[in-house]
């Protein structure tokens, strides 16, 4: 059974307890766009406790703020009852709430197109706050005051932007101009929240605008303001006539759409779209000019981009797994130029690291973006089709206990002898373990 036939009957269960039970929010906003809802929240006038009576195994623990969770076939369903909110003295959550009617509950919601009801039963839409004309204009807009519904919870700044991106709406000048003015209490805000939020909008096709609404409206200087140095840091236009470093950085996040990489529109993963926004973050930090040959330069910027990506991600508190990889790949990218250069060996562990393949769409963008250079990406490309007949890192032809047998004692120099021969290995100098074995010999005993 699917998710909305299951929320139906949910609904269904209430309604015939005499209840009234609506579909509320996003799943209303994202059928009448066409699109599939993600989940279905169910706005009900039963009371929590008349909820908990209908379904005994439901999760209580939102019950202050009048929501129960229900679980059916491993899924959630959030069933709220129509409420209005008290004050909001931390800027995230009402003091208190008080049940109310389906009129009242739609005035305290965020934006009109959320703000919609329908019930299950028919599909009638039930729009108390003109929230299907703004749908057709592809408007976002609050409901009511935006002094009010910003200071009320100071999260919907960023979910604003990101409604803006995902669902490529403009954001009204009255709500816009909210947004701006109440940019400051995002400081209220937990940064994990504002996380989840960012990496939402980093993770939409349309990645580049929600960027450039963070920086717009002052958003980004509370959470990520290092960005803001990317404005106005020039670069050399013998390399980059784009321009800043700014907009290099957002032609790099618009163009990130690789079909071979992301399939069937798949989106690229948050660590790749990171890495696309903060490869170039150490440039402000270590930008000179030199008088002599009249050139911008930028000695270090990958190291230094990578000691502040980590820094950076660390304070937005992503996962351990995700900063390891966003600062691996800042501090490679400029290794790309290398590559035609590079010894076999050093060329195939260069390109046997598990973030390769999004390193390789990093650096199609960011040449794609500036310069427009495509041989080393080719280069790249000929490599794996070349290595794509074997393991790019075969197995080990000597092992430490073989080292052992020939009588030497472990330490740390059994690394740099398995080192050396997976070089020997790599460069093709050396075919199968008895010539493995004969060159350590040779090497390292004989004489």
């Amino acid at each position: 059974m699917n998710e909305r036939n299951v929320a139906k009957k949910i609904a269904q269960k209430l309604t015939d307890a005499g209840h009234v039970a609506y579909f509320a929010g996003g799943c209303v906003r994202d059928r009448l766009l066409g699109n599939e809802p993600k989940d279905y929240d169910v706005a009900t006038s039963a009371t929590p406790a008349q909820v908990q009576e209908l379904f005994p195994n439901a999760d209580a623990i939102g019950a202050h703020f009048g929501v129960i969770l229900v679980k059916v076939d491993g899924e959630h369903f959030e069933i709220a009852t129509f409420r209005t909110d008290g004050s909001y003295k931390d800027g995230r959550r009402p003091e208190n709430v008080v049940f109310s009617s389906p009129e009242e509950d739609a005035q305290r919601r965020d934006f009109t197109v959320n703000g919609l009801f329908e019930n299950p039963a028919t599909g009638e839409i039930i729009d108390f706050i003109d929230g299907q004309a703004d749908l057709k204009l592809k408007t976002l807009r609050v409901i009511g005051n935006a002094a009010d519904r910003f200071s009320e919870d100071a999260l919907r700044l960023m979910r604003a932007v990101r409604f803006a991106t995902v669902l490529e709406f403009e954001i009204e000048p009255v709500t816009w101009q909210g947004i701006c003015d109440h940019a400051h209490l995002l400081e209220k805000i937990s940064v994990e929240r504002i996380q989840t939020e960012f990496s939402k909008i980093l993770l939409s096709s349309n990645r580049r605008r929600g960027l450039e609404l963070l920086v717009n409206s002052g958003l980004v200087k509370y959470f990520l303001p290092e960005v803001l140095d990317l404005i106005g840091c020039e670069q050399p236009p013998q390399w980059h006539p784009e321009g800043d470093v700014y907009k290099h950085t957002c032609i790099m996040l618009e163009m990130l759409q690789n079909p071979e990489l992301h399939p069937e529109g798949e989106q690229p993963s948050v660590e790749l779209a990171l890495s696309v926004l903060l490869h170039d973050i150490g440039k402000p930090a270590t930008y000179t000019y030199d008088e002599e040959d009249e050139r911008i330069r930028f000695n270090g910027h990958d190291v230094v981009g990578a000691e502040m990506s980590e820094m950076i991600l660390r304070r937005l508190k992503y996962p351990n797994d995700t900063i390891d990889d966003v600062k691996l790949m800042v501090a490679n990218h400029m290794n790309f130029m290398h590559v035609q250069v590079m010894k076999v060996s050093k060329l195939k562990r260069f390109m046997s690291r598990e973030t390769f393949e999004q390193e390789m769409e990093l650096h199609r963008v960011d040449c794609a973006s500036s310069n427009g250079f495509t041989d080393n990406y080719n280069f790249l490309l000929d490599k794996k089709e070349e290595f794509a007949n074997e393991p790019i890192i075969p197995p080990p032809l000597v092992m430490g206990r073989d080292l052992i047998e020939m009588g030497m004692k472990p330490g740390p120099k059994f690394k740099e002898i398995l080192t050396a021969v997976e070089t020997e290995q790599l460069e093709g100098n050396i075919k199968n373990r008895e010539e493995a074995l004969a060159w350590v010999k040779q090497t390292y005993l004989d004489g």
